[in-house]
């Protein structure tokens, strides 16, 4: 087991962390789903969960309010279509695609990708329809000419998605009910708020725009912008003196670091496509969803600075969760029906 960067520095006091939560929760001035691993509040711990025989602390709260607004969530058989901006090497995709396959991957090692999508899977719409279990990799699409330039807007992130969706030749499939457009930056593109305050968001498009209501994911490669921020703990912050970075499960510091993101945003894709189904909050622009509750844990006794309880291979990388051939680190989920952020690589499971 790692104990990744416990006891290098003191932890504020639970008041102090009470009141963080409480300020990100109401007070939250990041855009809709910017998401980075390393935190810059703590999510408190509060009363002592019990279930079963299990004991829980991870992210709990008693104040943490998660509603469903009543709008759709990803029921249907969920297709990723991928979108690969600038250069991409083959090994960096084939580590991508097999994290998202491990997503339905049944049979893969315990603690597994499957195990932990099935906390996502307890989300329902308002006929009491689950997420779905199926996550399967769609068609591709590869822009290495950088058509739209190598700095991204907000806005012309849409517009890659509508060259995308229209092009001549092999162009994307249109599926709004089922589709999920996952654009993926490589590490000579910087996007707007990339590494300042995002290193993915989700959100949808806007007919406007691309003709068709979308949603959609980005998530940037952080490799020589910003690992310190985007790919914790593989990297750290240079303003965190002593703090050592962990060897990455893949041998990739840049994709490994994307992992997590992008199993962040496809889990806040699936439980609120719309930005009308499952948050916290009462401003839908700047909801705090099932991952943004769970920012920074990653195992048991998690938060803060401290990872949590992680897995150490012979080879001596770090990771949570095995996929189907490969292992990976990804954050925990906010589970609704218990008021905590789990994952199946929980010591007491």
């Amino acid at each position: 087991m790692s104990l990744g960067c416990a006891g290098r520095f003191s932890e504020p006091s639970a008041l102090v962390l009470l009141g963080l939560t409480i300020l990100t929760l109401f007070l939250s001035s990041v855009p809709v789903s910017a998401w980075r691993p390393w935190p810059n509040a703590t999510v408190a711990n509060g009363s002592d969960l019990i279930f079963g025989n299990s004991k829980k602390y991870e992210g709990s709260s008693e104040f943490v309010r998660l509603k469903y607004h009543m709008g759709p969530v990803l029921t249907a058989n969920i297709t990723v279509h991928t979108i690969w901006y600038g250069t991409w090497q083959r090994e960096q995709k084939k580590i991508i695609r097999e994290f998202i396959s491990s997503i339905s991957a049944d049979h893969s090692r315990h603690p597994s990708v499957s195990e932990w999508w099935k906390t996502v899977r307890l989300y329902t719409d308002q006929t009491g329809a689950n997420i779905s279990r199926t996550v399967r990799i769609g068609s591709e699409k590869n822009d290495r000419f950088y058509s739209h330039g190598k700095t991204l807007t907000r806005l012309s992130i849409q517009s890659v998605i509508k060259s995308a969706v229209t092009a001549k030749t092999k162009p994307l499939p249109i599926s709004p009910q089922s589709g999920l457009y996952l654009l993926l930056t490589s590490d000579d593109v910087y996007v707007q708020d990339f590494c300042r305050q995002v290193c993915g968001f989700h959100y949808f498009t806007f007919p406007s725009i691309v003709g068709y209501t979308l949603p959609y994911a980005w998530v940037g490669n952080s490799a020589k912008l910003c690992p310190g921020m985007c790919a914790y703990p593989f990297a750290v912050p240079n303003y965190i003196p002593g703090l050592k970075a962990l060897k990455s499960p893949n041998g990739d510091v840049g994709v490994d670091g994307m992992i997590s993101v992008i199993g962040h945003e496809i889990a806040e894709l699936a439980s609120n496509p719309l930005v009308n189904a499952w948050y916290a909050g009462q401003d839908p622009s700047f909801p705090v969803e099932i991952a943004d509750l769970c920012e920074g844990i990653y195992g048991t006794g998690g938060g803060g600075s401290y990872t949590g309880q992680l897995l150490d291979g012979r080879d001596g990388a770090t990771y949570n969760l095995n996929g189907i051939r490969r292992r990976f680190l990804v954050q925990w989920i906010w589970n609704h029906l218990l008021g905590y952020c789990t994952g199946p690589n929980a010591l007491d499971q």
